[in-house]
């Protein structure tokens, strides 16, 4: 007797712990990823990507909600005060939370209401030039701007351009005048047209029109070579050893999540992200696979966090 009642209590201690894992497991139902920038773009295109290979390994559908509105503080507010479940997620660029705190008075959030969990891809700016201007390289463009007054174009204020040309004009020692756009489509047309000599543009939007001859292109600001422009040097190897301006898209977790559930989900985006399809996307948009863990994140973001805090400090940049 005493056996039955020893076996029916392992029975019924067995059931109860897997009910309780079953209560427990993540995720049990749809998991939302708040994006805080148009429907469309290089990121969002990625992510969606990404989702296709995500949702059968993880069992549940996995949406993203699309919240733009004041350079991404709208929509990280949110997610930062979402529920530390595992059922709201964050896909960003990396300014929202090196360069934005800076700039913006009255954020809706505190960086530290944020968790990375993933650094997922890398991504720099090309310099390019109006063929008239008459610079090759940046040493051209260097000893021109010492002798002349000169202009930069950018996707706006605070843009990830703007703020790599004033980290190269400081490390360079030289001054260009800003001319700031509302995205960088419309920056380039006016370097094309010479109303604007020179700027650090997206890669991917500059790109055709490099081989088209109506670009120049110089250099490229990240630490390695562009995958779609293998030509063009970097700026660190054009004069400047340690010029670093690369930039990332940003998987966050509200402050909170469990780190059972943060593993799950980093190897699930890190499992997608390295299929041949979506590295050959990240690719077509001038991006690069990183899959880093979150302590590894964290770290970069925090070192980019100083690099452009002091760029923003020196150049005076306060935003609305």
């Amino acid at each position: 007797m005493k056996s039955i009642r020893l076996l029916v209590a392992a029975v019924l201690a067995l059931t109860a712990a897997q009910c309780l894992h079953a209560q427990g497991a993540w995720p049990a139902k749809t998991v939302r990823i708040i994006v805080p920038l148009p429907p469309g773009g290089p990121s969002d295109i990625v992510l969606r990507g990404a989702i296709e290979r995500m949702q059968p390994a993880l069992n549940q559908p996995l949406i993203v909600d699309n919240k733009p509105g004041a350079a991404g503080n709208l929509g990280a507010g949110e997610a930062a005060r979402a529920a530390p479940d595992g059922y709201t997620w964050l896909w960003t660029t990396d300014t929202l939370v090196t360069v934005n705190p800076h700039v913006y008075p009255r954020l809706s959030f505190k960086v530290d209401d944020l968790i990375p969990v993933m650094r997922a891809s890398s991504f720099s700016q090309t310099l390019v030039c109006n063929p008239a201007v008459g610079a090759k390289s940046v040493a051209d463009l260097v000893r021109l701007a010492k002798g002349r007054k000169m202009t930069y174009a950018s996707g706006g204020a605070g843009s990830p351009g703007h703020l790599t040309t004033e980290l190269f004009l400081s490390t360079a020692g030289i001054d260009m005048t800003h001319v700031p756009y509302k995205g960088p489509a419309p920056a380039m047309q006016d370097v094309i047209g010479g109303q604007v000599d020179c700027g650090f543009l997206a890669g991917p939007t500059v790109l055709p029109q490099i081989r088209a001859g109506r670009l120049l292109a110089l250099a490229v600001s990240g630490a390695k070579r562009s995958l779609l422009l293998p030509e063009a040097p970097t700026v660190a190897e054009s004069g400047y050893p340690g010029f670093d301006a690369t930039f990332s898209l940003v998987l966050f977790a509200p402050a909170g999540t469990p780190a059972a559930t943060i593993e799950a989900m980093h190897a699930a985006l890190a499992t997608a992200l390295r299929q041949p399809e979506i590295v050959e996307r990240l690719r077509q948009t001038d991006q690069e696979v990183v899959a880093a863990s979150p302590g590894a994140s964290a770290a970069r973001l925090a070192a980019d966090h100083k690099t452009w805090g002091a760029v923003a400090r020196r150049i005076g940049l306060q935003l609305d």
